[in-house]
């Protein structure tokens, strides 16, 4: 066995709620909403910690408009830094904007690390913005972070959501708590999603309708704030928390 799985449930023990945010397919607002929910929470007055784990196209830093990521500070292990409140942890500390390729072992391997190296301390919430789909991470998170609840993202489209009927399956076939599911850049007069999950008696959070606004405010936290994307999660977040 890992020697490094045992430390991940030490770094971890003060963590009192674990989300990851995951989806079938990129392009969906995954980041958008994981980036976001650390935000509000953060806002609210917990404790947050946001893990960018898509090594391959991390892009909560652009959302949340970080542009200081050096490389962290070394305490025995690694200590995120931290940025409007939100302990932020990220590949991009360690790559820059160069890319990262890993693939099989390799990117299990980074996982463990950066969990087993990580110094998150006292958290009301670690948020985890997962890569599409369930792969390699989705299934490390899975074996390794026993506490983690699921909270999936899609949008309108038949094609989203048939990747993300995929992750629900597999998540229900091994247990892994699920949140629920948020759809996201919804048109208010479309109920194919909440249908389809209730038919499968799935918990249909709520809906996040397309902002027109939100690309301007990406990179500007406090426009971000002031979104009806923003809005509209916070009121699903009272919901879930």
């Amino acid at each position: 066995m890992d020697p490094r799985i045992e430390v991940i449930a030490k770094r971890l023990k003060n963590i009192k709620r674990i989300i990851a945010v995951a989806g079938g397919k990129g392009g969906i607002g995954k980041s958008s909403v994981a980036s976001a929910l650390a935000l509000i929470l953060s806002k609210m007055g917990h404790k947050v910690g946001l893990f960018d784990l898509d090594f391959s196209g991390p892009s909560s830093h652009i959302i949340l408009g970080i542009k200081d990521y050096t490389f962290p500070k070394e305490d025995k292990g690694i200590v995120p830094f931290e940025y409007y409140g939100i302990k932020f942890m990220s590949i991009i500390s360690f790559s820059g904007e160069n890319p990262a390729p890993l693939r099989g072992i390799d990117i299990s391997n980074a996982i463990i690390e950066f969990l087993a190296i990580t110094q998150w301390g006292s958290l009301d919430y670690l948020i985890i913005d997962m890569p599409p789909g369930i792969g390699d991470a989705t299934l490390d998170i899975i074996r390794v972070i026993k506490r983690a609840k699921f909270l999936l993202v899609t949008t309108p489209s038949k094609v989203a959501f048939e990747t993300v009927k995929k992750s629900l399956e597999l998540f229900l076939e091994l247990k892994v708590p699920i949140i629920g599911v948020i759809e996201n850049m919804a048109n208010s007069k479309n109920t194919f999603i909440k249908d389809k999950l209730n038919s499968l008696s799935i918990n249909y959070l709520d809906k996040i309708n397309f902002d027109k606004d939100f690309e301007a405010s990406i990179g500007d936290i406090e426009k971000l704030l002031k979104t009806n994307f923003a809005q509209n999660l916070k009121e699903i977040i009272l919901k879930i928390r």
